[in-house]
């Protein structure tokens, strides 16, 4: 695992893979883990980065409330570092809002693909989904939240291994609410006709806690966006769909490395 640093802030990311850069930016609250199902699926044609936001896992975690625009400062720190020139970011829920920000900031963009996310934080509640990480009870609670009750009930080893998971990795009461203000206060909604970069937008129609609605309205409003449902999946869509999800990425991913002159 590599450091890169940001005005003193820690951020640890790790590669694997050769080829063009996707970089996988995460949701509030949650470690490197939710990425499990991913980053091995592009790693070999593509470069696979993967970082912990400020606030979870081996990066620092100062006091917040954090910014969506210092998110994406941290997110350009990384690249820098890696000397990534052009980056396909994938991010999920508050990781997604990092991208589009990113999006809008720089122009180490190459696409975007978005999980459970939306252009607006006002009137989303993630809360349910978040638990403290040394509350197990309410981890496991926290966890069946973001997942559909007939993938809880098909896979439990699963839920047992998200959860003990989640104890190592996922932030603390206090980083959580630092980065849950940073969801609340973004709204790039009148400014995603500037966002002109390829982008993939994937919703669960069962997200209980960031609305699939918000994920139409959000490739509605991209002038390149493309919005992929997948039915039943809860906020986890990337967890409980990965076979859909990484089908899906990959042949995204491909498409812009086929259109690139």
């Amino acid at each position: 695992m590599v450091t890169a640093t940001n005005g003193g802030v820690s951020l640890h990311y790790q590669t694997d893979g050769d080829g063009e850069t996707v970089a996988f930016v995460g949701d509030a609250g949650y470690g490197a883990w939710q990425w499990g199902w991913q980053h091995a699926a592009v790693a070999g044609p593509f470069e696979s980065l993967v970082y912990d936001q400020r606030g979870v896992g081996h990066s620092d975690a100062p006091d917040g409330p954090y910014t969506v625009g210092e998110l994406a400062q941290d997110l350009e720190v990384v690249l820098a570092a890696h000397k990534v020139r052009k980056a396909h970011l994938v991010g999920a829920g508050l990781g997604g809002m990092v991208a589009l920000q990113t999006a809008l900031s720089s122009n180490r963009v190459a696409s975007l693909t978005l999980l459970a996310t939306a252009a607006t934080g006002d009137g989303l509640d993630a809360a349910p989904l978040y638990a403290d990480p040394t509350d197990r009870d309410a981890l496991r609670r926290a966890t069946e939240a973001a997942l559909s009750s007939s993938f809880v009930e098909r896979h439990p080893d699963v839920v047992d291994r998200i959860v003990a998971w989640r104890a190592d990795e996922d932030a603390s009461p206090g980083a959580w609410e630092a980065q849950r203000a940073a969801v609340e206060r973004f709204d790039v909604s009148d400014r995603l006709y500037e966002m002109t970069t390829p982008a993939l937008v994937v919703h669960g129609t069962a997200d209980s806690a960031w609305p699939v609605e918000r994920g139409r309205e959000l490739a509605e409003g991209l002038p390149r966006g493309t919005f992929a449902a997948v039915d039943g999946a809860n906020h986890l869509v990337g967890v409980e769909a990965s076979k859909d999800v990484n089908d899906r990425l990959l042949a995204f991913l491909e498409g812009q490395a086929d259109a690139e002159p």
